[in-house]
């Protein structure tokens, strides 16, 4: 009797990537992409028509984010097994990744290497996130994480602007400023604003 195969969703908003996964997947008897979708709203309508065993799921993605289409596909089909595959590392990312539902995580950069282990994992109902994934989770367990005030005193801080145009912006003093800059470089364990901006895009408080 023929074993049945993985059906894979692949969600991208580059269609050379797509073409990427489902020749990876070709060379699998095991597996076989069922569904493509370049957008998060189309995701979650493709996951309802073909009901993949895997969903291979990008972060940035125009209409609706990949976090947004997780939950939005988690909502309706619980038990959908999703695997994120992105270029962007960073805790914060991988955390919220996991929050929306996610079972796995690995980078682009990682396909030849990790993805067919990872589906596999997946679809056995083991979560997956690699070594080095995991490592920086580890690293970064017990650091606070930044308020929704403080990411957006930083985000202004990214795009260049000074204490005043930003108290303006956010209805609040100077002073609460500075103190916001303050809490920030501590939580980060940054030396000053410019590294303040660095680590948190890195980790993936900032896009």
């Amino acid at each position: 009797m023929t074993e049945t195969k993985i059906k894979v969703l692949t969600v991208d908003d580059h269609p050379f990537l797509r073409e990427g996964i489902i020749a990876i997947i070709r060379e699998e008897a095991d597996m076989m992409v069922v569904g493509e979708a370049s957008n998060g709203r189309d995701a979650v309508e493709v996951f309802g028509k073909c009901r993949p065993d895997v969903t291979l799921m990008d972060l940035q993605l125009p209409e609706l984010n990949g976090i947004d289409a997780t939950i939005a596909i988690r909502a309706k089909h619980p038990s959908a097994r999703i695997i994120v595959l992105t270029t962007y590392n960073g805790d914060v990312r991988v955390r919220r990744a996991l929050m929306a539902g996610a079972a796995g995580y690995v980078l682009k950069n990682m396909i030849r290497k990790e993805l067919i282990e990872a589906i596999r994992a997946v679809h056995a109902g083991r979560k997956y996130i690699p070594q080095q994934i995991a490592l920086e989770l580890a690293q970064n367990f017990e650091k606070d994480d930044l308020s929704a005030r403080e990411i957006e005193v930083l985000r202004a801080v990214a795009e260049g602007k000074s204490n005043k145009i930003i108290a303006d912006q956010l209805s609040i003093t100077e002073t609460t400023v500075k103190a916001h800059m303050k809490s920030i470089l501590f939580k980060l364990g940054a030396s000053d604003r410019t590294h303040a901006v660095v680590l948190a895009t890195n980790r993936g408080f900032l896009p």
